[in-house]
């Protein structure tokens, strides 16, 4: 998505404001030339980028200012306020960047800028580049590969039949029926055309041969890399019981996925969810919007809790009850009939349509068959290179040793996966950039986001300030006086100040969170 167009509001910067007006690193919203334009006053020197996040079309007015960039308080996409660059996903369109002059005491924004890219192309890049998937991670990488100026072969093997898709909206607006389908690709066909970038699709890559450095697919194509990226993704958890395999009965992954459960949504009036996972609770409330009735499955005593915590746990159950979804907790399914699911306490819930959510698990099989070193998901070091050198793995697929919590972790979200595959492409043209992002993801429901930053497993101590009935709070997640999470809702300022802290390693700013 490009910039969205705002209503013009606050001072017009082309006729000049008081610098004064321009409180140190606060963004001031106005507008010049008829576009909508942020003006950030950061030590001594100001600057002026577009308005709006080219993600989501967040408005940037209202994030948060860190160093010389931007973030947007949706989704967190990070802006440089030098050149509008797309320095972190979510986004990965830069926003337009407006010269700026003072005279005398007055601050006036001229002319947009040109775009200019620094990068250059360089003997020392491989030579040629295969990314094996076509997710979140694989199009980041390849797209900053040529931000970065690599002039080299790029070509992406993906299994889907689709290009990359906008995931997250597969289980919220798209299956909602809210957002229309010319959304979702995440580029058009030209794009690869344009960038040349080899976009192959409906092929596996079922092995790698790592000394002569090509990989095979189940189809018998070879290609050959001198670099080589996995990012093969995860798929779902299939559910093992009689009936698993009937027509009405769907996983949500893929585009296909999705155009395949709104086609039986179109005629269904009963659903069966089975799994409280983001995916499947999203598809509950998507489901819910298309004025199905949906029954929900699941083993634990309330939704989410082992991500989330009690608190957060009882309010996104209630929030669903309030739009007419059925919880069976404690609770699984025994087998699914051609218009019922059987429930191991013995109960029939009628459906038409089932969906299942109950978690994925990482594509590590063509690498593990390779020697490619494993252990729930691919080992990479804080470099994203595997243990076979020239090879790297991004996204749901790695586990890299993450410096905030000093575990190996491996974390199964789009946000992470985007900037993994963006760091990913900056190692293999040989910048060595660590990888020490902070995990961050959102989940919707209904008419509520909720935001969480960074990792945590288990935890002993739960903190909360503000009300999660009002839709306003923080809640922190902690092991004895360490931070390990922050969870907001309705709260996306506090949110974007707890990313920063992890970055910054700031455990002082972080025990504020949560706290009353």
């Amino acid at each position: 998505m490009g910039e969205a167009k705002v209503e013009l509001t606050g001072p017009n910067f082309g006729q000049g404001v008081p610098l004064a007006e321009i409180a140190e690193g606060k963004p001031v919203l106005g507008h010049t030339e008829g576009e909508a334009v942020v003006v950030v006053r950061q030590r001594q020197e100001v600057f002026a980028i577009g308005a709006t996040c080219t993600h989501y079309g967040g408005p940037l007015a209202e994030g948060l200012v860190d160093g010389d960039t931007v973030r947007c308080p949706w989704h967190h996409a990070c802006f440089s306020l030098r050149t509008g660059e797309a320095i972190a996903a979510p986004a990965l369109n830069p926003v337009t960047c407006w010269s700026v002059e003072q005279r005398g005491d007055r601050l006036y924004v001229l002319s947009k800028k040109k775009e200019t890219s620094m990068a250059t192309a360089s003997a020392a890049h491989p030579g040629s580049i295969v990314i094996v998937g076509g997710g979140a991670a694989g199009q980041a990488a390849a797209e900053m590969l040529r931000r970065e100026g690599y002039l080299g072969k790029i070509t992406m093997v993906s299994a889907d039949t689709s290009g990359p898709v906008d995931r997250p909206n597969l289980s919220k607006d798209y299956l909602a029926g809210t957002a229309p389908e010319e959304w979702i690709p995440l580029r058009p066909p030209e794009f690869f055309e344009q960038h040349r970038i080899e976009l192959v699709l409906g092929e596996t890559v079922v092995s790698l041969n790592t000394h002569a450095k090509t990989a095979h697919t189940a189809s018998g194509k070879i290609f050959s890399y001198d670099a080589l990226l996995l990012a093969t993704g995860a798929e779902p958890v299939k559910l093992p019981i009689p009936g698993s395999d009937l027509p009405h009965v769907h996983y949500l992954r893929t585009l296909a996925d999705s155009r395949a459960i709104i086609d039986k949504a179109k005629q269904a009036k009963r659903a069966v969810v089975i799994g409280s996972s983001f995916i499947g609770l999203e598809a509950a409330a998507s489901l819910r919007a298309r004025n199905i009735e949906v029954a929900v499955v699941a083993p634990e005593a309330r939704p989410l809790e082992a991500v989330m915590g009690r608190q957060i746990g009882d309010f996104i159950r209630g929030l669903h009850e309030q739009h007419g979804v059925v919880f069976h907790l404690e609770n699984t399914a025994r087998s699914i009939g051609a218009d019922g699911v059987l429930l191991t306490n013995g109960s029939t819930l009628p459906a038409d349509l089932v969906v299942v959510g109950i978690g994925v698990k990482p594509r590590t099989e063509a690498a593990e068959k390779a020697g490619i070193l494993a252990d729930r998901g691919i080992l990479v070091d804080e470099y994203l290179q595997t243990s076979v050198p020239a090879i790297f793995a991004a996204g749901d697929i790695a586990r890299w040793p993450d410096p905030h919590s000093g575990q190996k972790i491996r974390v199964e979200h789009w946000v992470v996966a985007e900037r993994q595959g963006q760091i990913a492409a900056k190692n293999m043209l040989g910048q060595k950039v660590r990888c020490n992002i902070v995990p961050f993801f959102w989940s919707q429901h209904y008419d509520v986001a909720i935001s969480y930053v960074g990792y945590a497993k288990r935890w002993d101590r739960t903190d909360l300030s503000g009300s999660v009935e009002a839709r306003d709070c923080t809640v922190a997640l902690r092991t004895g006086s360490k931070t390990l999470a922050v969870i907001t809702i309705g709260r996306d300022h506090q949110s974007l100040e707890a990313e920063v802290a992890f970055e910054h390693g700031d455990e002082r700013a972080l025990s504020s969170f949560g706290m009353k």
